[in-house]
């Protein structure tokens, strides 16, 4: 049974009664509100094509729109992504900025993220950037210049509350992964190693790299060890290097994502916060563990 969601942000309740109306008589189904002026779902939408009428109906509003199956709709594993996913920076940026090469490094970024370069070439080429930069720097930038996702804890805590495992898998490095994911509350990292020559790094990085090959088959052999069916799989992410995993997952969701995987996953979210989770998943408002 398919179910049209309907999203805003927490912070800009933008779901009104009158466009929540208004998509219903479109859409029709059954209608249930998972948080007031955030949140709604339409469970069997009686329309061909119940997404494109909603997205026409709500033109220009802040309002992001899904189909996602009621089976499975909870899920038992979450895999995703860091940078820019659940935390609002590229690590990688930010540590360039101490060195004064900020805009040069993020434009590289970018370029990655969009699926225009190599990642691993490009990754290569901006940690060679950033040889001499001393471990107390990166650990100051952690600390203060690296801020959490709006909406990561509460996805990850009530996940985890309704028994599910969560990964973070990032292309970035361990020295953030490691620290972001005991904040957020994620069962394990898996990132980036970057090498050190006493308290400076070398320029380089640990091989093999962590890139979308190997989220992808973290995903996989998640799967596999948890006894799941993959439909019971959530990946999120925002860059070229998530689509592979946001392929196999039973629901992959491109997150305030570039438009290459904005166009090509399952789920896109531009306007929510990590919260917008939960809701594909049919929590409510009084499930989430905030």
């Amino acid at each position: 049974m398919p179910v049209l969601c309907l999203i805003a942000n927490p912070n800009d309740p933008a779901i009104t009664d009158k466009r929540l109306r208004a998509v219903h008589e479109a859409v029709g189904g059954e209608l249930n509100w998972l948080a007031r002026g955030i949140a709604c779902e339409i469970e069997s939408p009686e329309s061909t094509d119940p997404v494109a009428e909603a997205r026409e109906i709500l033109a220009g509003q802040p309002i992001d729109v899904a189909l996602v199956s009621e089976q499975h709709r909870r899920k038992k594993l979450l895999v995703a992504d860091m940078d820019s996913t659940m935390v609002e920076q590229e690590c990688i940026d930010e540590l360039a900025d101490a060195l004064g090469l900020k805009p040069q490094v993020a434009e590289i970024t970018e370029r990655a993220m969009r699926g225009e370069l190599d990642f691993a070439q490009a990754l290569d080429t901006r940690v060679a950037l950033l040889k001499g930069l001393e471990r107390k720097v990166i650990e100051m930038i952690r600390r203060e210049r690296i801020t959490l996702m709006p909406g990561g804890r509460a996805l990850v805590n009530t996940m985890r509350d309704h028994g599910a495992y969560t990964s973070l898998v990032s292309g970035g490095f361990t020295i953030f992964a490691d620290y972001i994911a005991k904040r957020i509350g994620f069962d394990e990292a898996i990132a980036n190693v970057l090498e050190f020559d006493g308290e400076a790094l070398t320029g380089t990085v640990q091989k093999p790299i962590v890139d979308k090959t190997t989220k992808r088959t973290r995903l996989l052999a998640l799967t596999q060890e948890h006894g799941l069916d993959p439909l019971q799989t959530l990946a999120v992410g925002d860059g070229a290097n998530d689509l592979d995993m946001l392929e196999v997952a039973g629901l992959g969701v491109a997150f305030h994502a570039k438009p290459i995987v904005a166009e090509q996953a399952q789920v896109r979210i531009d306007h929510g916060d990590l919260t917008a989770l939960l809701y594909l998943q049919g929590y409510t408002d009084e499930d989430i563990v905030r």
